[in-house]
């Protein structure tokens, strides 16, 4: 496989086409090497229009989603970010590149290692990796200027929309199959909210999302 002509194919002939047209965001997944998160079975498949499986029943977002959601997200250079779901590594990755601090959590130790070696291996150290069920809320004392959800979640609670600092976004893809949508909740003040619904995709679930409560503007 030729590796730079498959990268560049992945931007011009899927996320762009996709309305991602942010060119620092396109930039971003040229630079970051994408192939060095992807389980060796699926090497070949590194930049294919395909969600990669990881362990755990996990996946490892198309790229077109990936590069959907940061355009959505708008990162700045001062942000501090909360990613649900680590997954492979490749999106912390990605949001380490745009933002202040990511935290990053997955409830599976070994996802979370092979993530950690591989984002060592890139110097990527503005990040701090945690283990554990944030399916239901993390570090709930703090406030974000970004949180993503990487798995899908039946609906999406409100207190994670209390964790944001105001001006800050908040994006999950809500629902069961065969309906999801791709939602953006920005802060706009204290007790202001704007959901916008992006897209309508498809997403796992994060392991251990239940659905408790329903979410009310």
């Amino acid at each position: 496989m030729n590796i730079e002509q498959a990268r560049f194919n992945m931007i011009e002939q899927q996320i762009r086409p996709w309305e991602v047209l942010d060119q620092q965001v396109l930039n971003l997944m040229s630079d970051v090497p994408r192939e060095e998160f992807v389980p060796r079975a699926y090497r070949q498949l590194a930049f294919a229009d395909f969600s990669i499986p990881l362990a755990h029943a996990q996946v490892m977002m198309a790229p077109k989603l990936e590069g959907r959601l940061l355009q959505a997200l708008m990162i700045q250079p001062s942000d501090t970010v909360l990613e649900i779901g680590t997954g492979s590594g490749y999106f912390t990755a990605l949001l380490a590149k745009l933002a202040r601090h990511v935290d990053s959590v997955d409830v599976f130790e070994g996802l979370v290692g092979e993530a950690e070696t591989k984002l060592k291996r890139l110097n990527i150290k503005n990040i701090s990796l945690n283990i554990g069920d944030a399916a239901n809320g993390w570090n709930t004392d703090m406030r974000y200027d970004a949180i993503v959800f990487t798995g899908s979640i039946p609906v999406l609670k409100s207190h994670f929309r209390e964790q944001l600092n105001e001006g800050g976004c908040l994006f999950a893809i809500v629902g069961k199959e065969p309906a999801m949508q791709a939602q953006l909740i920005n802060r706009m003040g204290e007790n202001e909210f704007e959901t916008d619904v992006l897209f309508e995709t498809s997403l796992p679930p994060l392991v251990d999302s239940s659905e408790s409560e329903p979410f009310v503007l």
